[in-house]
């Protein structure tokens, strides 16, 4: 009998293929938050059974901008940057599920295979994307983490412009938001080979940091526009009120979830 390893596939027989290796993986990343208020009723149509509204600010957004390096616990991947660098643009919103406020991925893009297919094993719903922010650096023009730095963002996809902000650094935070700072509740969906048989894989999972620390943040004040697309819909969650907008450096380690229930949500 042939055996065959890896996390991911493609599986083989060494399992040295496989596109992303087992958790634990650890990242260390560069995170601009930009928080804003949206209609309420543009959040509630992503949420799927059995999640609903958040009780407080429903309409709540955090669109954020990220810079990562990652690896696996042999931390090889950052030696061979290729493997550990990616960039990521994400809208996150609140939402319930038995009385508890979770943070749920509504839209993400990532500029790497290997990033989405941790959004698959995730639930993040990862697509291919561009993405671009400005880095801090303590020489030269690039700006440095103090009140007065502006820091740009822009997210792309499918040749099209999707979203850009500006963020202007103010003053020290004792918070990077509240929109993020909750477990995630995700779905797992997969469709069934067959026609007509629905989902084979149909979860609710929830999941978080295994480990976290993070540098001092920074809030400030942001200027954000979304921009219509015709494969896209991150504009939907149009910007009806600015809340503010936060940078932190931060190291995270994510080593599994656990099942909420399945085949309830739903979804075709």
């Amino acid at each position: 009998m042939t055996t065959v390893r890896g996390f991911f596939s493609p599986k083989t027989a060494s399992g040295a293929s496989s596109l992303i290796p087992s958790p634990p993986w650890r990242y260390s990343g560069d995170l601009l938050t930009v928080e804003y208020r949206t209609d309420p009723a543009r959040v509630r149509e992503l949420l799927p059974e059995p999640l609903q509204l958040a009780d407080e600010d429903p309409g709540a957004v955090a669109l954020i901008w990220a810079d990562w390096q990652s690896c696996s616990t042999s931390g090889d991947e950052l030696l061979d940057p290729v493997r550990a660098q990616y960039k990521e643009a994400f809208a996150v919103v609140r939402c319930k599920y038995k009385g508890r406020t979770y943070t749920r991925c509504v839209y993400i893009w990532v500029d790497k295979d290997f990033a989405i297919a941790r959004g698959l094993h995730q639930g993040y719903p990862k697509k291919l994307g561009s993405i671009h922010q400005t880095r801090p650096h303590p020489y030269g023009p690039a700006p440095r983490i103090e009140a007065g730095a502006r820091f740009g963002a822009t997210l792309a996809a499918a040749d099209r412009r999707l979203a850009q902000a500006v963020v202007t650094l103010r003053e020290p935070s004792e918070t990077n938001g509240f929109v993020n700072g909750h477990p995630m509740a995700h779905h797992r969906w997969l469709p069934s080979i067959e026609k007509g048989k629905g989902l084979a894989l149909d979860e609710l999972i929830e999941s978080g940091a295994a480990s976290f620390e993070g540098g001092q943040p920074w809030m400030g004040d942001a200027e954000l526009e979304l921009f219509e697309a015709p494969t896209e819909e991150l504009a939907r969650l149009e910007v009806r009120e600015p809340i503010a907008a936060y940078y932190r450096q931060l190291g995270v380690v994510w080593d599994g979830g656990r099942l909420l229930e399945s085949g309830t949500s739903g979804a075709e």
